[in-house]
């Protein structure tokens, strides 16, 4: 069975090298495919030069879309890792 999770956060900073770093990290545990949306630009939450690409500065609300059969706990990882980043 595959499912579809989507979430949105709020950064509390900006996407750089570190933060990016540790969300691949913790995208990297699941089968689903995980996405971080923002200004309709999409980036491969398994990919660090895609998630700063994005550009999302502290403020921006992203949206994190997982597919998958652990689509559900996917997002909410990775929504959790972005709420962290600092």
């Amino acid at each position: 069975m595959s499912a579809s999770s989507e979430r949105c956060v709020v950064l509390p900073e900006d996407l750089h090298a570190r933060p990016a770093g540790a969300l691949v990290r913790v995208a990297a545990r699941f089968r689903s495919t995980v996405e971080v949306i923002f200004n309709e630009k999409r980036a491969n939450a398994r990919s660090v030069l895609a998630i700063m690409g994005l550009n999302a500065t502290a403020g921006s609300t992203v949206r994190v879309h997982a597919h998958g059969d652990d689509a559900d706990e996917a997002a909410a990882a990775v929504v959790s890792a972005l709420s962290a980043v600092a």
